[in-house]
């Protein structure tokens, strides 16, 4: 073999192992390439080069090479080693939720739900906004929340400018033929709204066919005022500015009805209103915060959650969008209210509620790091490292939350975090033994403890690969055991002292007595 032929069979295994560890992880050209170039401007590829790299056509130098061996977490003579790696399992969930086969099957038909649906609603106290909520949570959580027909009108509509100015959002509605008219109008109590001390503030509403209003308080918030106008203008793009839709309002009922409904029953507008909400929201993200330059300004800022500041944006909508555009699938999202009241969920990852947005439970984990925000005095980000027991399954997530206020001064905590096990299998590690590892050393600290060496350094490499800096954070801290119900507590050292006796219906001591006897 001629030396011009070692250089080239040298050049097309490096190039496939590179191309190869790229695709694991989900990674555009553009996406190694912003990565490169953030950990040293002077020697990052450009795509093309990349790409020739990949395609056997370029050697790259020492150091690039040394740049995506840190990257990758890799070390540099593995690239030389012409030996390939087994394919990567597929770590991208086929459901977010597992739902659960409904017989039988004539009982469920469309006729029958469309007359039971309602009565049950109503029977149960159940707003049609609260079930709508849950309909598109699981909508988003089939789809990873993931939408590109949204994106696409966003991105035809915005040109993927990023980041936008307040100036520039305004240019679009005027572009799109709309006029804007502001109103004066502070926080007040809603009226009857006897269950949480929420202040409600009307941000926005459309006027059918072109007129926006928009509450003059936004002005002290470019970020806050950039999205209402985005999703105003989403309505006109979407809907054609019909004005089927409800004002756009921050605190307000913790009951999530409509807030122009005084029916005691279950009304259709209010399930049109939420799905047109969350149409609207979504274009707005996608609009200020488009898919690719959005993914790359993310990757330059290891994913932190107040990295908003930098480009007029809320926490709120970076901490959503983060699951939309991020090559990692395996998300979720809490928006909380005390006493604990959820206004917003994505479960991406599939991770247990210890309550929901249709009640509250008495008896809920402390120990969820979104429930110990809203008792924090706080307002910097905090990271957790959790393992998650719910019965015999268990699993790792890290997330990181922020206390925050809303438009109406209401506290509440945001929080966006990722399921850590597909990120250990896509690294060929046994997930459940780190798990277990760091279990067993949280349970010999009462429930929360440091994670061990080993454990902690697989963690910290994960941090890397996937670029998301607060997993990293969260490693260095103490770990803790969470679970759904306090009553149910997982830990050796129980977190309310004792746990209670667990006992069985009483046909099944029946039942018991008597198969024995």
């Amino acid at each position: 073999m001629t030396a011009q032929q070692g250089l080239r069979r040298k050049a097309h295994f490096l190039g496939t192992k590179i191309k190869s560890l790229r695709k694991r992880n989900r990674l555009t050209l553009e996406d190694l390439s912003v990565r490169c170039v953030q950990i040293d401007a002077e020697a990052g590829p450009s795509v093309s080069y990349l790409s020739m790299i990949e395609n056997g056509k370029r050697v790259p130098s020492e150091r690039l090479l040394e740049i995506i061996a840190d990257i990758f977490q890799k070390d540099t003579h593995w690239f030389f080693d012409e030996s390939l790696d087994e394919e990567a399992i597929d770590t991208a969930p086929s459901a977010a939720v597992s739902g659960m086969p409904l017989e039988p099957g004539f009982l469920f038909s469309e006729s029958l739900l469309q007359l039971a649906i309602p009565e049950l609603l109503a029977q149960t106290g159940t707003t049609g906004r609260q079930f709508a909520h849950l309909l598109i949570r699981a909508h988003q959580e089939q789809n990873h929340n993931r939408f590109p027909d949204i994106e696409r009108a966003a991105e035809r509509i915005g040109k993927k400018h990023f980041p936008m100015r307040v100036d520039d959002v305004f240019e679009i509605a005027q572009d799109l033929g709309l006029k804007i008219e502001w109103f004066d109008n502070s926080a007040f109590k809603a009226r009857g709204d006897d269950e949480l001390q929420n202040h409600t503030l009307v941000r926005s509403f459309f006027d059918s066919p072109d007129k926006i209003f928009l509450n003059r308080l936004l002005r002290k918030n470019p970020a806050r005022l950039k999205f209402d106008l985005a999703n105003q203008i989403g309505h006109k793009v979407l809907h054609d500015g019909d004005g089927a839709r409800a004002p756009q309002m921050s605190g307000g009922h913790a009951t999530g009805r409509r807030h122009d409904s005084e029916s005691l029953n279950v009304d259709a507008k209010d399930i049109l209103y939420a799905w047109r909400d969350f149409e609207c929201s979504y274009f707005a993200a996608a609009l200020l915060a488009p898919k690719t330059p959005f993914r790359q300004f993310l990757a330059r800022n290891a994913y932190s959650i107040d990295s908003g500041d930098k480009a007029e944006l809320t926490n709120t909508l970076v901490m959503r969008r983060m699951s939309s555009v991020s090559p990692y699938l395996h998300w979720h999202y809490f928006d909380a209210y005390p006493p604990g009241n959820l206004r917003a969920v994505y479960r991406g990852n599939g991770i247990p509620l210890p309550w929901g947005n249709m009640r509250l439970v008495s008896d809920p984990c402390q120990h969820w790091a979104v429930f110990r925000m809203l008792n924090s005095r706080s307002t910097k980000p905090s990271a957790q490292i959790s393992v998650l027991r719910s019965g015999d399954d268990k699993r790792l997530y890290c997330c990181e939350s922020i206390r925050s206020k809303d438009a109406a001064g209401n506290t509440h905590v945001l929080c966006a975090g990722v399921d850590l096990a597909p990120a250990l299998t896509a690294q060929n590690i046994d997930p459940a033994e780190t798990i277990d590892m760091i279990e067993a050393s949280c349970n010999k600290g009462g429930g929360t403890a440091p994670i061990p060496a080993e454990s902690r350094k697989q963690l910290e490499s994960i941090s890397k690969i996937l670029n998301i800096g607060w997993i990293g954070e969260g490693a260095s801290k103490d770990a803790t055991i969470i679970c759904q119900r306090s009553s149910n507590c997982p830990r050796d050292k129980h977190c309310l002292g004792k746990a209670p006796p667990k006992l069985k219906p009483e046909f099944e001591e029946l039942r018991e007595a008597l198969v024995n006897a």
